[in-house]
């Protein structure tokens, strides 16, 4: 519970140290996992001292255990070892420090971590950071590789050497962390964290030399694959040997099966590429010249072509055609005309025939009223109407001379 307090009204410090001892109290007895940074057995004493660390956060607590405690795993436990204590947490008030009083202690044992890391591996995998999706592409030609691996270490001699010898001109940012034991871990990560956040860095390589069950597992460390999934460069791990499958294998952007192996994917070779380049050289060679022979080919087919050795040739057979077409044309327009010729000339006579003119020609008139229209009976005129009469080479005035009946009767 909450303690009332002021500036006027503290609390000594004996009364806090008393007052978290009795909040440690009820905590109880628990279990707790961590690795054996340091271990101390004096002789004849009859207590041992130990550090238990939490590798993942870099956080450690003070242990202790009557000896008749630790003996029974003092053969299978040593420095690095992680361990199950089962342990009640006190407060020693004097000094103000927290400890842990072990009852008992657990080897854990390379079945069970193995049991833990494939737990690991199925949440991680559930979230997503293991999805081929979130690979990212290697560049072809790094300029500059950041390295994380142990000082002086195998791995680091395997990259360096093999990558220079691919590509003389390659460069590396190297960055030496301890790459087993409790320090690996946080060290690693931030030395991961420090080549990424370089933005020369065109690639990070995290090596590491073989090694049991125990000495790579900061390398299926939970905090280590949330960093390298979220590095911005593409990362490459290169723990172990074959068989060696840490969980930074599957986060990675790129598993490469040794150190050599990891040179060897990231930096091309120079003598590789040299012919690469001189065999694309010679196939476009071969394509250009094959393309210019068969463009060659075609000209000389199209030089040959008779249209192109003699072009007035096609003029002149099309002046034949329009020569022969215009003289068709003009004989069927002849008979046509002279057809029409005909026609008319029997149709004018015709036309005469019908004509009458032609009547008047014979010497017959044609009676005309005063308005034009013809006289065809007696009874249309009376005496003395004033008619004209129209015969073939002109017209005169007549009058009507008796009555019509009179007419009549006379004709």
């Amino acid at each position: 519970m909450a303690v009332s307090t002021s500036p006027e009204t503290p609390i000594p410090v004996g009364e806090v140290s008393r007052l978290i001892g009795g909040w440690i109290e009820r905590l109880g007895a628990v279990w707790v996992e961590g690795q054996i940074t340091q271990l101390s057995r004096r002789p004849g004493a009859g207590v041992v001292f130990l550090t238990l660390r939490d590798p993942s956060y870099d956080i450690s607590v003070s242990v202790t255990c009557y000896r008749q405690v630790f003996d029974k795993v003092a053969d299978v436990v040593s420095e690095g070892a992680r361990v199950v204590v089962h342990a009640k947490p006190e407060w020693y008030a004097p000094r103000g420090q927290l400890s842990l009083r072990a009852a008992e202690i657990k080897p854990v044992g390379v079945g069970e971590l193995l049991a833990r890391l494939e737990q690991l591996k199925k949440a991680l995998a559930a979230e997503g950071l293991f999805a081929a999706d979130r690979k990212k592409p290697l560049p072809f030609l790094p300029q500059l590789i950041g390295l994380v691996c142990g000082r002086a270490s195998a791995a680091e001699r395997d990259v360096l050497e093999n990558a220079r010898h691919r590509w003389p001109a390659v460069r590396f940012a190297v960055r030496n962390v301890p790459v087993q034991g409790v320090h690996a871990v946080p060290q690693v990560v931030a030395a991961v964290q420090e080549l990424d956040a370089l933005p020369e860095v065109d690639v990070i390589i995290v090596a590491r030399g073989g090694g049991s069950v125990e000495d790579l597992l900061p390398f299926s460390d939970e905090q280590l694959i949330r960093a390298v999934s979220a590095a911005v460069t593409p990362v490459v791990s290169a723990i172990g040997h074959e068989p060696d499958s840490p969980l930074l294998d599957l986060v990675a952007d790129l598993r490469a099966s040794t150190p050599t192996d990891a040179a060897k994917k990231v930096v091309p070779d120079v003598g590789e590429e040299l012919a690469r380049v001189e065999q694309l050289r010679e196939r476009a060679r071969r394509a250009v010249e094959g393309f210019v022979q068969r463009e060659e080919r075609g000209l000389a087919a199209a030089l040959h072509r008779p249209s192109i050795q003699r072009p007035q040739r096609m003029v002149e057979e099309r002046e034949e055609q329009v020569t022969a077409l215009l003289e068709r044309a003009r004989r069927t327009l002849g008979h046509l005309l002279d057809r029409a010729d005909s026609e008319l000339t029997h149709t004018l006579a015709r036309v005469v025939a019908l004509s009458p003119k032609a009547t008047l020609e014979r010497g017959y008139a044609v009676l005309q009223k005063p308005d034009g229209t013809a006289v065809r009976s007696p009874r249309e005129v009376g005496p003395d109407d004033s008619l004209r009469a129209r015969v073939a080479e002109g017209a005169f005035t007549v009058r009507v001379d008796g009555a019509p009946g009179a007419a009549t009767a006379a004709e």
